[in-house]
């Protein structure tokens, strides 16, 4: 359950923004007269991929500065670096930026301390490392280790440790819990809990963001805040949703009805003049009659000419004011073909398979798994533990150095950088490798079907965001003339925003074949109906 939110932060924020623009280097808007304080509560911030979301992270911290408008700061503001390429000396010590500080007090033990190194000692320091490292499940790294063989996971976790030992009036957090296994994410989010400063956090983690005190949502249509976690968020956009189409729906038929009532006054005024000028052909009404007839036919049409003017263009700015609360973006809908899997087919057999590294270490097993017909398996255990390695041995990637696996099924993985694509080529170019029997016109069409159209299928991979090449490999392996009937998944809701994630989980629900999934977002093995789970 959520912890018990904080006050709200208006009286004392430690960052404001006020009338902020921010614009891409192209000068593309992201938002506009933006107002917006952060204090002492916990914010999510949640969108689509490119919408603004690292860049307000970035006008808070002063990293880079708004278009428009003023940003202003009255606290320390902690910000979680992420990708960091450490040096190749790097220390454990250096990472959490504390070097100097111990090295001040080891002078002084060792009576070499200057005046200065007395005058800044923190005999603190040492004790609120370890209270730092054994909040965030890092008690066993030592100091003088190098950062170099840490794990993504450790490194973010000793990220937040930094941050700890600062103390920050408020953080700053991209995507915390990318990469982190169970246990980790679970660190992170009691770390939060704690936390009785600020946050801002950028992430599509959903049990994460059950535990914010409101949602920043981030869109084309602008900024909006919604107060409470994530699922009252998605209960109020849900609501907003569908009153926004409701009124859409309306103002259609309004503009729709002005439309007909336009064209049959129209009508009914063209009828009047031609009945006038039949009576005027047969000569039997005086001619100062007919002039003014014709004249109160003329003022007749023109004010119904004004009136339906005046009411198609009221009906016209109704329709579009409900189409601006309707934001215009295409629905993400990913089709998976039928792979004809049968029921009762045996797709995999291991068979105390194993892998070992050259050096003798075992990675994997060994472990006797059967998979058969669609079935729909989670693969979990800590960062580490071998998940990858194993999906591998399932795909056909590598081979088992001990046991063996039998696979009678055709299987392709995707991994969470999509690495089955060359950065390099087009997605048509990689359409047309992965299925050597196919057409240039059969690669658009495929392509097309997952919202790949027109020039977009000459797009080269590396310009691709994470949830568009996870899109374009779903492409390349599902449209071919024979789609796999074994799915393999590495962390595949990573790098992708909550409406691509949630697309996901839809294709997968409907995929007939067989699947395994390496995932930690318990949300999304709920989502796609996971049948049972190994535990490495």
């Amino acid at each position: 359950m959520p912890p018990n939110p904080r006050p709200s932060a208006s009286a004392s924020a430690f960052a404001t923004l006020d009338r902020v623009a921010a614009r891409t280097p192209d000068g593309a808007v992201l938002f506009d007269n933006l107002t917006l304080a952060f204090g002492a509560e916990r914010t999510g911030v949640v969108g689509r991929n490119g919408v603004g979301k690292s860049t307000l992270l970035r006008l808070i911290s002063g990293e880079q500065s708004p278009a428009e408008g003023v940003v202003s700061r009255a606290g320390a503001i902690g910000v979680l670096r992420q990708q960091r390429d450490p040096g190749g000396d790097e220390t454990v010590r250096d990472a959490l930026g504390v070097a100097e500080a111990l090295a001040a007090v080891d002078r002084i033990l060792a009576g070499e301390a200057s005046g200065k190194d007395l005058e800044a000692a923190d005999w603190t320091l040492e004790a609120r490392i370890e209270e730092a490292l054994h909040q965030l499940g890092l008690n066993e790294l030592a100091l003088d280790r190098s950062t170099i063989g840490l794990s993504g996971g450790e490194r973010t976790r000793l990220e937040l440790a930094r941050l700890l030992l600062e103390q920050p009036d408020m953080l700053l957090l991209d995507e915390p819990t990318n990469h982190l296994d169970r246990e980790a994410r679970t660190t992170v989010a009691a770390v939060l809990d704690r936390w009785r400063g600020g946050a801002v956090v950028v992430s599509h983690d959903r049990d994460l963001l059950r535990r914010m005190d409101r949602i920043i949502e981030i869109s084309s249509l602008g900024v909006e805040v919604f107060g409470g976690g994530y699922d009252l968020y998605v209960e109020r956009k849900e609501e907003a949703r569908a009153a926004a189409e409701r009124a859409l729906t309306d103002a259609a038929k309004r503009a729709a009805l002005a439309q007909r009532d336009a064209q049959a006054r129209a009508e009914a005024k063209a009828r009047r003049d031609a009945a006038g000028r039949r009576k005027a052909g047969r000569g039997d009404m005086p001619k100062i009659l007919l002039g003014a007839r014709a004249e109160r036919a003329e003022n007749t049409g023109g004010r119904d000419r004004l009136l339906a003017t005046r009411q198609a263009a009221d009906a016209a700015a109704a329709l579009e004011a409900a189409q601006v609360r309707v934001e215009q973006v295409r629905t993400l809908s990913i089709p998976m073909p039928t792979t004809g899997l049968p029921s009762g087919r045996t797709v995999l057999a291991l068979h105390q398979a194993e892998w070992r590294t050259d050096e003798g270490r075992r990675v994997v097993g060994p472990l006797d798994l059967t998979i058969v017909g669609p079935e729909r398996i989670a693969v979990t255990g800590p960062n580490g533990a071998g998940k990858t390695t194993l999906l591998k041995m399932l795909a056909g990637h590598r081979e088992p150095t001990g046991g063996r696996v039998d696979r009678s099924v055709t299987a392709a993985l995707l991994d969470q950088d999509a690495a089955l694509l060359d950065p390099s080529e087009t997605l048509i170019e990689a359409w047309l490798r992965l299925n050597p029997e196919g057409s240039a016109n059969e690669a658009q069409a495929a392509l097309a079907r997952f919202l790949f159209r027109n020039v977009a299928v000459h797009r080269r991979v590396a310009t691709l965001s994470g949830g568009e090449r996870l899109r374009g490999a779903l492409a390349c392996v599902m449209t071919g003339s024979a789609p796999p009937q074994l799915l393999v998944l590495d962390e595949p809701s990573n790098h992708l925003d909550l409406a691509s994630v949630e697309a996901v989980e839809a294709a997968l629900r409907t995929y007939d074949g067989a699947l395994v999934v390496v995932s930690h977002d318990e949300d999304f093995l709920a989502a796609i109906d996971v049948d049972r789970r190994i535990s490495l």
